[in-house]
């Protein structure tokens, strides 16, 4: 069985959204320093790198990151070509993505893929807006992910949370070829947060 790994590697020099806490990796034990092991201390934002938004992220008192439906994480996923899009992801470049009728699980292949090369962020992102938003959840979908730290603008967000799709962000899809696969996306469990890291892994079908 070969696995891809399409998650994001966490490290101190990585693209940060905005505004949002940066990572930091200290060791508090260590064994050169006479401990009887290396213990390290990670401090990160919720939403650094490949993570799933919870509802809470849009809707105060919506449900959290502990509450996160798994079934829509883990089963048959499209990954859509979407290399040709320039601007916000709309109705009309949605349909040309090629998705195929009866997707539930959705991963947006862009021409982000390229930002990870960077060390810092860019607001210079393909995503999704409002429309292209609700027409996902006109068709079903359950599960839409995208190749950099934000699925789309708030209109966007709110019309997935609000709708119950399951929104993953942060993936790398640079070495995935558009087609079907299974996905394996399990965020931790995270009681009382808005967001949640996630290793994200996809086998060919």
């Amino acid at each position: 069985m070969t696995l891809i790994d399409i998650s994001v590697p966490i490290r101190p020099a990585m693209p940060i959204y905005d505004r949002n806490p940066g990572v930091h990796l200290d060791r508090v034990l260590s064994i050169p320093r006479g401990d009887a092991a290396n213990v390290s201390r990670l401090e990160l934002g919720v939403h650094t790198g490949t993570h799933v938004d919870a509802p809470l992220h849009f809707f105060e008192g919506g449900s959290a990151a502990e509450e996160l439906p798994l079934e829509p994480l883990v089963g048959r996923a499209y990954v859509a070509d979407g290399s040709a899009i320039e601007g916000p992801i709309d109705g009309l470049a949605l349909s040309a993505c090629g998705i195929p009728p009866g997707a539930e699980r959705v991963l947006l292949k862009t021409r982000n893929g390229l930002l990870w090369d960077r060390d810092d962020f860019t607001r210079d992102f393909v995503r999704l807006d409002g429309a292209g938003a609700r027409l996902l959840v006109q068709m079903g979908i359950r599960l839409i992910g995208i190749d950099y730290l934000s699925i789309g603008d708030q209109d966007a967000h709110r019309a997935l949370l609000d709708a119950g799709v399951v929104a993953v962000e942060g993936l790398d899809l640079r070495a995935v070829e558009p087609g079907w696969y299974e996905l394996i996306c399990l965020p931790l469990k995270v009681v009382g947060s808005d967001g949640a890291p996630a290793r994200a892994l996809l086998r060919r079908l």
